[in-house]
């Protein structure tokens, strides 16, 4: 049942992100402890964005330029982040991050994304100007991945349309160099503080894989109008699971 639960979550991460949504519960619905249950999750859950993200890579359509940055500094915001964790109570970010989730979803609405001419017809000056604000989005959300979680793989994307020039297939391809680093990270760590079963996590690793690769296929078949219904269905059920964790 978990196997099955981590192929539909790494289906659904790999289009829109979320796919914790439906593994975290299942997770701790099989009586895993809270602490565990996080460290299993990203256990398996970094074999679904690695397996869209090398999907995505051989389809050419990750931005190899912007991902040799994106790469590392995810991979350090989420280490910072995981550290936060220790100094800040993480409760006090869910009323942020449902207010983040709205705002994504309502930008993600109002703003047309980029098309593929538009993207290819960028000029040295502004196509650095996106770079360092892909480097600050992938920093900034890394942390965030490292320190709370919900809606990373959402953040991403809205943030690589709104502030890098980039349409909806483009943007999700490259969210899973910045959410395949960060859960790297967030791996390590939990996996150094013996938080993983890893019994239970290398079976729903190969739901994962088998979701990833489903996934992000979908996706690029599926195109900006799956993604966009995808990302607003995910932001919709994040932040009614936040409202809801909160009250």
């Amino acid at each position: 049942m978990l196997a099955v639960a981590s192929f539909l979550a790494g289906t659904v991460d790999a289009i829109a992100g979320g796919g914790g949504l439906i593994t975290l519960p299942s997770l701790l619905a099989a009586g895993l402890p809270p602490h565990l249950a996080f460290g299993t999750n990203k256990g398996q859950s970094v074999w679904g964005s690695g397996a869209a993200l090398a999907t995505f890579w051989r389809a050419g359509r990750v931005d190899r330029r912007q991902g040799a940055l994106a790469f590392p500094l995810g991979l350090l915001g989420a280490a910072v982040g995981a550290r936060l964790v220790l100094l800040i109570e993480s409760q006090a970010l869910r009323p942020i991050a449902i207010a983040m989730l709205i705002g994504a979803a309502a930008l993600l609405v109002v703003r047309k994304p980029a098309r593929a001419e538009d993207e290819a017809g960028v000029d040295d000056a502004r196509a650095r100007r996106y770079l360092a604000r892909a480097a600050v989005i992938a920093l900034v959300i890394g942390a965030y991945d490292g320190f709370f979680g919900p809606g990373t793989g959402t953040f991403l994307i809205v943030g690589f349309v709104a502030f890098c020039g980039k349409g909806l297939p483009r943007a999700t391809a490259d969210a899973k160099v910045v959410n395949f680093a960060s859960n790297i990270a967030a791996l390590a760590a939990f996996a150094y503080a013996g938080a993983v079963a890893w019994s239970v996590a290398l079976p729903m690793a190969a739901g994962q894989l088998a979701g990833g690769f489903v996934g992000a296929r979908l996706a690029l078949r599926g195109g900006a109008r799956l993604i966009r219904l995808a990302v607003l269905a995910v932001s919709g059920a994040l932040v009614a699971k936040l409202v809801h964790d909160l009250i």
